[in-house]
């Protein structure tokens, strides 16, 4: 099991971002995927979720309407559209398959600061 994050960086507070998730070494199109992050200081925490065909998703409160998860089943990846971002949303943003729960990827930075 494979998790490449990528997308992150500097943005501005009210900016948006993109984060891309590249899947490998298991049927992703058979697992739910999960968007988590973690600030410095604190523990890992739930963004958002998808499942397996794409057709619900679930978010944490603090990012419903902001933040919006996608898949492509065809690419083996999925996305986390981060709009309207805020200082608090800084963190360090996982993915992470349902199914094999335990395996983690790099992460991707997103700072969020003027």
């Amino acid at each position: 099991v494979q998790l490449v994050e990528s997308g992150g960086g500097l943005v501005q507070p009210g900016g948006s971002l993109i984060l891309s998730c590249a899947a490998s070494g298991f049927t992703f199109s058979s697992s739910g995927m999960r968007w988590f992050r973690q600030a410095p200081g604190k523990e890992r925490e739930f963004v958002a979720y998808i499942t397996s065909g794409g057709s619900n998703t679930n978010y944490a409160n603090s990012m419903k309407g902001r933040f919006t998860i996608s898949r492509n089943n065809a690419k083996n990846t999925v996305y986390l559209q981060m709009n309207n971002l805020k200082a608090e949303d800084t963190a360090v943003y996982y993915c992470n398959a349902m199914q094999y729960e335990n395996y983690w990827g790099k992460g991707t930075q997103v700072t969020v600061s003027t």
